[in-house]
């Protein structure tokens, strides 16, 4: 007996085989996507390895004080203290300087110094000595001596030359101070020999003074 096949559905065939070809598609783009993922994965651990960068700083700090500074004088060379303002030390002449008469000469010595605790070396200007009364006639120098004393043998740096009028300065007239070493103690002393002149114009019984100013800045 013949037994007829089954007639073969060639288009369901076809739809089953499309259905199989089109699942392996579906794995392709699955394996894609797990592969741009694993990319973003790798790409977010790369960043956060950037952010973990190491971090240091450094400071620097200064204090800032004031140093001080202090100019003293002395008419013996030895006791040594403040005269900031006129009058000021009085001059110690070798001959009185109250009966003067033509011709006559009179010393005094003086010295100035930094004292202790001073940080700052100085320059010293002799300025022009304010006057009062009288000082028609007399004249004056400035001499800086190797050791402290003041008369007609002190020989040394002239600061101001023989015949200057009192009352003037000619020019700048300077001289330097150093601050002691260590500055705890006194700076040395700059020794000074004040030689005044009464000249043939002097008359009877004029009174006068004259205060000279020695002024320091440090530097």
């Amino acid at each position: 007996m013949t037994h007829d096949s089954a007639p073969i559905d060639k288009a369901a065939a076809g739809r089953h085989a499309g259905e199989t070809g089109e699942g392996k598609p579906r794995r392709r783009v699955s394996g894609r996507i797990r592969a741009l993922l694993a990319g973003g994965l790798v790409l977010g651990v790369g960043a956060t390895v950037t952010l973990a960068a190491w971090n240091d700083s450094e400071f620097a700090t200064a204090t800032f004080q004031a140093g001080t500074f202090n100019l003293q004088g002395s008419t013996d060379g030895t006791a040594f203290s403040d005269h900031a303002s006129a009058p000021g030390a009085a001059l110690g002449f070798s001959v009185t300087a109250n009966a003067l008469s033509p011709g006559d000469v009179v010393y005094a010595p003086y010295a100035v110094r930094l004292a202790a605790n001073t940080t700052s070396p100085a320059t010293v200007t002799v300025t022009a000595p304010s006057t009062s009364g009288t000082v028609a006639g007399l004249t004056y120098s400035l001499i800086q001596p190797s050791a402290f004393g003041c008369n007609a043998s002190t020989t040394g740096t002239v600061l101001v030359p023989a015949a200057t009028a009192v009352g003037s300065v000619p020019g700048t007239v300077t001289f330097e101070l150093a601050p002691g070493a260590p500055t705890t103690s006194s700076g040395a002393a700059v020794d000074l020999c004040f030689v005044v002149t009464a000249g043939a114009s002097l008359t009877q019984s004029q009174t006068g003074s004259a205060t000279w100013q020695l002024q320091a800045a440090s530097h």
